[in-house]
């Protein structure tokens, strides 16, 4: 697994709700600050799922999805955003993103939110 966002604060949380146990056979195989760092990582460790920041600087969140999905067409992407604008959201999944938790989040949603979008798979 993979967390892309532009919070130091949101990353470490994430890496934390996943790695605290719960949700067996994750590994977080990467941490990236923006969607061109994304696509970095992805490239040398091709994750099964990725949790995605919608505006970020660099490339944004649903320029980062159309790559990964175009590189990996089997990812499972789950959008964390505190976006309140629900055009971009809808974009982003109509991009190929299976799922949305909006932030603030609380774990057990996160979490539920990776098992549906796993299970997607």
């Amino acid at each position: 697994m993979m967390v892309v966002d532009d919070s130091s604060m949101i990353r470490t949380r994430i890496s934390r709700i996943v790695q605290s146990g719960g949700l067996t056979g994750i590994a977080l195989v990467g941490l990236a600050r923006n969607g061109a760092e994304a696509i970095r990582i992805a490239r040398a460790t091709q994750p099964e799922v990725v949790t995605m920041d919608l505006t970020m600087p660099e490339m944004d969140g649903v320029e980062c999805i159309r790559e990964l999905i175009r590189m990996l067409p089997k990812i499972n992407i789950l959008v964390v955003s505190a976006l309140s604008d629900k055009s971009t959201a809808i974009a982003a999944l109509r991009q190929g993103a299976r799922g949305f938790v909006a932030k603030p989040f609380g774990d057990d949603e996160l979490k539920l939110a990776l098992l549906d979008v796993m299970e997607a798979r």
